[in-house]
């Protein structure tokens, strides 16, 4: 597969350090990064993209909702893909389905489905990641071992997320989002704005460049055509020389080609994800672990004999 540019997460930069908050870990619980603080640099340097399972601890997400909301399913499940071969477990706690129908939660109701949860996964041993656009849900999950900020807006909806993302000196995934959908606009020329304001905030913060993965958010704010665009244009984004992650799985643009429910688009999310591989995305973000997993391992085998 061939490898997007990558400067690693290395050891925290003068400037994150000056930045950190008051606030800070309690020593009766794993510190953010358990896993190991070069976990996802170790995972970023492999050959093959890293393999992110989806938990979504939600009664309404578009694929699964209500099936792991209890806590012994997500255990289960988290526990399932990592058999699976998953290198990270994404857990959201609040569905942000990139269609219309999510329904907003509160920050207590969010923490009120990870608690129950949260240590159980991260004792698991594998680097795990929040996924929450609510800067106080972020920093209550790192702060309880969680090792990734999984922000599907990019560091531009809550003014507290860099802040909390610096004050931890974490990894962080910058997702390009969009309030609504524009059929007549250049998505990668949207994207690519929206990155350079995410890292602009990144930068004022104190977040170190090498913590930041981008993530073109297949499906949100994007008709069909513009979620294949970005796909099909994803080689543009090596400009930022970041990690990129692809999270195709099950979207709804798989349907506007092959008409199909969620739990029926395995086949053409795994065509999405080889393709962005191809085309060095570092992170593939799926429901789906071993199935990606094992159509990554294939085509990366058949493609080491050229």
């Amino acid at each position: 597969m061939a490898r997007v540019a990558n400067p690693g997460l290395n050891p925290p930069s003068p400037t994150a350090k000056a930045s950190r908050m008051n606030a800070s870990p309690s020593p009766s619980v794993p510190p953010a990064g358990s896993a190991g603080p070069d976990a996802l640099r170790t995972l970023l340097e492999r050959p093959l993209p890293a393999v992110m399972g989806v938990l979504n601890v939600t009664p309404d997400s578009f694929s699964d909702g209500g099936d792991f909301i209890a806590p012994d399913q997500a255990l289960a499940r988290a526990l399932a893909m990592i058999e699976a071969g998953a290198d990270i477990i994404d857990i959201g706690a609040e569905s942000t389905r990139p269609y219309k129908g999510a329904q907003p939660v509160t920050v207590a109701d969010e923490l009120a489905r990870l608690r129950p949860v949260l240590s159980g996964i991260v004792a698991l041993g594998v680097p795990v990641s929040i996924d929450s656009m609510k800067a106080e849900v972020v920093a209550f999950a790192l702060d309880h071992g969680v090792a990734i900020a999984n922000d599907v807006w990019g560091l531009q909806r809550d003014a507290g997320m860099a802040p909390v993302v610096a004050a931890r000196d974490v990894p962080v995934i910058v997702m390009h989002n969009r309030d609504s959908v524009d059929s007549a606009i250049d998505i990668v020329a949207d994207m690519k704005a929206f990155f350079l304001r995410s890292l602009d905030i990144a930068a004022k913060a104190g977040i170190a460049r090498d913590k930041i993965v981008l993530d073109p958010g297949i499906g949100f704010g994007k008709t069909a055509e513009q979620s294949m665009i970005a796909l099909a244009r994803l080689h543009e984004l090596d400009m930022f020389g970041l990690p990129i992650l692809i999270g195709a799985s099950r979207k709804r643009f798989i349907a506007s080609v092959s008409p199909s429910e969620p739990k029926e688009r395995l086949a053409g999310s795994i065509a999405a994800h080889l393709i962005a591989a191809r085309k060095g995305a570092k992170i593939i973000r799926t429901h789906d672990v071993a199935e990606t997993l094992q159509a990554l391992r294939v085509a990366n085998a058949i493609e080491s004999k050229q």
